[in-house]
């Protein structure tokens, strides 16, 4: 279990992020048309995993919108971000922000993905949500970089994460 952090007070999650070096674990996860995407649909790609709370959060806002602007300056790499909102939201969101360089998918059918890579908090306010933390995965299906935001207050540091690709 991995521990984060909310206004100073410590929550766990339910396990641990992939190593670096492993395989990432597939994931099937609905996207704003309410379609199914997997992992395995962006092979061949680098990918970056904007895992978050909630999209109605300032902090996890902020992530979304700097890595929308990121992705549009690295052709060729694929954005996801994902929480458990439900797509109406993310499609509500990125209408009025303009995001369109980031895949929004959401957990809500899939809950198995938060322990799949152990960020599912299983304690405090925010029991059931994803925390925030950062996956950069190789085109070969590899995790490359990990993230665990130690506060979910904090953003995640998108240059260490960006450097990885």
């Amino acid at each position: 279990m991995s521990t984060v952090n909310m206004k100073g007070k410590p929550f766990r999650t339910i396990g641990e992020l992939p190593k670096a070096g492993s395989t990432a674990p597939n994931f099937t996860l609905t996207g704003q048309d309410l379609t199914e995407k997997a992992l395995w649909d962006y092979r061949g790609k680098k990918i970056v995993l904007n895992i978050f709370p909630s999209i109605d959060t300032s902090v996890c806002a902020t992530s979304v919108r700097k890595f929308n602007e990121a992705a549009a300056r690295h052709p060729g790499v694929v954005v996801i971000g994902i929480s458990a909102d439900l797509p109406f939201a993310f499609k509500r969101f990125c209408a009025a922000e303009g995001i369109e360089n980031v895949v929004m998918l959401s957990t809500f059918r899939s809950p198995s993905f938060g322990t799949d890579y152990g960020v599912r908090m299983v304690e405090g306010p925010f029991a059931g949500l994803m925390s925030r933390a950062v996956v950069v995965i190789d085109e070969g299906g590899k995790v490359a970089y990990t993230e665990q935001v130690s506060d979910i207050d904090h953003e995640p540091d998108y240059h260490a994460a960006l450097g990885k690709l």
